[in-house]
């Protein structure tokens, strides 16, 4: 061990070996990018990373994403070393049960884990949209003199994110939007699990990102911390440039680099080195000190409490100079990182709400979704919203909405037809804090994002979907465009709140519940066709626990169960019922999810045990087995829809009050 300050090789190989001896006491993981990656870790951690160990959240803080998230034992060593609450015995406990450092970076759990990652490519999406949240909230807040909101967006990525179609989606938009800011290190190993990618994956990749609009470094030693901290900072000079571009810098390097048998091959990839190739590394590389034990040199070099303490001290005093110029500003911006809802919107809401309650006129609920936008928008300015290419039809728009773009800032953009990108950009902008976003798609098309959606609720981010032209009622476009399994497949994420409203009064009230929501994702389901207005009680807070008793009768003797535009039916089937001398119950679910969160004595109050349930709705029906039980019956689609009008496809496929009257009679035996 040289004397002196060590260098940068030798802090790069504290993170090989912690790496390393963790897979190995794991006997399992990924030690082929932590080994590859090391020196580029290095030098962006030791050298541009701006961030307090002491303060994960500083709001101010460079963003750095592991998106290829197998290598997360590299991001577990960085955090240690750099004096992050993760000690030593929880990188010995890697992969095991309630550990805090999973098989895959989970934000939330691990302190410094921004985002979670491991489906490739979503990371690199998430940073664009960190990136994005930056460059907004830095246009909106920034004055002259005063750069409070001033950080860089960094992201680590390997063949595979770059195979994914997620990543063509997001680096394209990025690219469009100018967001210099972030700066993606290519990890150019050449290696996948199935071999040598050439064979798979042969893309001029720098051609493509400067097909992008991106500023592109290639063909750097990711092996030579000089070389990599001079890509870094020509990056950040570039960034500040008022044209800049988000920087791609490819870092050629050899999966496995110290491991002396086994680097250069897939082998290494997904499987730990072994006892025998551990200890060749170990004097391949002169590192004497046993398994996870480092050096109290390089302990002390590794070490950023006093430089992030340091760096968050010079921005507070920023921020102080802000304040004491923008008092009003600072406020609403420290309110905005809280998360906390403006008392404007506490206040006003119930107003809002009652207004667009007092709705009589038919309306499909896509468009009351856009007058609760125009109504709560204004009490928000964090929220941010867009469409896929579809605002006109998903009516994402509001009043006096301002469209983002390369030269300005706003709150809406049109995402393009980019469906996964968007969900993943909306789960970045909502872990960088500062904003509320929603975003919005045909149904049908919730497939291209659902893994995004799903990461939405693992990480528990609000986030809202607002997902129209949910069924078969959207009419001539077919079945390519109709809704029928994916509400039910939607309802199973857990911590996703789907929400089916089948009027104004429960899509603004399934708005209000989402805007408020802080622990997880929604997702409005919206029709293309006017609904009518429904009459109900004067209290009907039931909708806000996700199902409530919208039309009662005396002493019923069964209930009929609707969601969306299927609540109009059971409703008229309610009154074909009563010419007939049966009382029936009407029971509108706009929220599954929510209903299945009460108490079981208001479950049993809706929907008592003891009469028999016909569930209507138009998608795969299997879903509502759980509430009508044996002794009920379900109403829904079995096959794929087909191109016809509206009402055609109702008739044709016996979604319809007659239909009703049939079930509940033949439940009877009348």
């Amino acid at each position: 061990m040289s004397s002196g300050t060590p260098s940068l090789t030798r802090m790069a190989h504290a993170l090989r070996f912690l790496a390393v001896d963790a897979v190995e006491q794991a006997q399992s993981g990924h030690p082929g990018a932590p080994l590859g990656m090391a020196e580029m870790a290095t030098v962006l951690w030791t050298r541009h990373l701006k961030h307090n160990p002491s303060n994960p959240a500083w709001p101010d803080r460079d963003r750095f994403v592991l998106s290829n998230g197998h290598a997360s034992m590299l991001l577990y060593a960085l955090l240690h070393l750099t004096a992050y609450a993760l000690p030593l015995e929880e990188l010995k406990k890697f992969r095991q049960l309630l550990s805090l450092t999973p098989g895959h970076p989970e934000q939330g759990l691990t302190p410094g884990v921004e985002t979670t990652t491991g489906p490739l490519g979503q990371g690199l999406a998430n940073a664009v949209g960190m990136a994005l949240a930056e460059k907004l909230l830095a246009a909106e807040f920034n004055r002259p003199g005063h750069a409070v909101i001033n950080h860089m967006s960094y992201v680590f990525m390997g063949d595979g994110c770059l195979m994914e179609g997620i990543s063509h989606e997001a680096c394209s938009l990025a690219g469009t939007l100018r967001l210099s800011k972030l700066i993606a290190l290519y990890d150019d190993n050449g290696i996948s699990i199935d071999g040598h990618v050439q064979a798979w994956f042969s893309d001029d990749t720098p051609a493509r990102f400067r097909a992008y609009g991106w500023n592109v470094i290639a063909k750097v030693d990711g092996h030579d911390p000089a070389a990599v901290d001079a890509a870094l900072q020509q990056a950040r000079e570039q960034a500040q440039q008022p044209d800049g571009r988000p920087t791609l810098i490819c870092c050629q390097t050899r999966i496995g680099q110290g491991a002396p048998n086994k680097a250069g091959g897939h082998d290494v990839h997904g499987a730990p080195l072994g006892k025998a190739e551990t200890q060749a590394m170990r004097e391949a590389l002169d590192w004497p000190a046993p398994p996870f034990e480092v050096p109290a040199e390089l302990v002390s070099a590794w070490s950023a409490t006093e430089r992030g303490r340091t760096a968050e001290q010079v921005w507070r005093l920023r921020f102080e100079a802000y304040r004491s110029d923008y008092p009003e500003l600072a406020e609403e911006l420290e309110r905005r990182w809280r998360g906390d809802l403006p008392q404007a919107f506490e206040t006003e809401l119930a107003d809002k709400l009652r207004q667009l309650a007092a709705a009589t006129q038919p309306l499909a609920t896509r468009k009351s979704s856009q007058l609760a936008l125009d109504a709560l928008a204004p009490l928000l300015p964090e929220i941010f919203g867009g469409s896929a290419d579809l605002s006109s039809s998903n009516l994402t728009n509001f009043k006096g909405c301002v469209s983002a773009g390369r030269d300005q800032a706003g709150n809406h953009l049109s995402y393009g037809v980019r469906e996964f990108g968007m969900a993943a950009l909306m789960n970045g902008m909502a872990l960088h804090g500062g904003f509320i976003p929603y975003g919005g798609t045909f149904l049908t098309f919730s497939d291209y994002s659902r893994n995004a959606i799903r990461m939405a609720a693992l990480m528990k981010l609000q986030v809202i979907h607002v997902f129209t032209h949910d069924s078969i009622g959207l009419g001539e476009d077919g079945p390519t465009h109709q809704a029928v399994e994916h509400v039910p497949s939607l309802r199973i994420i857990p911590g996703l709140e789907v929400w089916r409203p089948c009027d104004a009064q429960e899509t603004a009230l399934a708005w209000s519940a989402a805007l408020q929501r802080r622990d997880g994702p929604s997702a409005l389901v919206l029709s293309r066709q006017n609904l009518p207005a429904l009459s109900r009680p004067e209290q009907a807070e039931g909708i806000e626990r996700g199902a409530y008793v919208l039309r009662e009768a005396a002493q019923p003797c069964a209930v009929l169960l609707a969601t969306g535009s299927e609540v109009q039916l059971a409703v008229q089937a309610q009154e074909q019922l009563a010419a007939l001398g049966v009382a029936v119950r009407v029971v509108s679910m706009p929220c599954s999810n929510r209903f299945d969160a009460q108490s079981s004595a208001y479950q049993d109050e809706v929907l008592p045990p003891d009469l028999p349930t016909v569930a209507i709705e138009a998608a795969q029906p299997d879903f509502w087995r759980k509430y009508v039980g044996r002794r009920g019956a379900v109403i829904g689609m079995r096959t794929f829809g087909e191109s016809a009008p509206a009402p055609a496809l109702y008739r044709h496929f016996g979604i319809t009050t007659e239909a009703l009257v049939l079930a509940v009679r033949g439940l009877l035996k009348i």
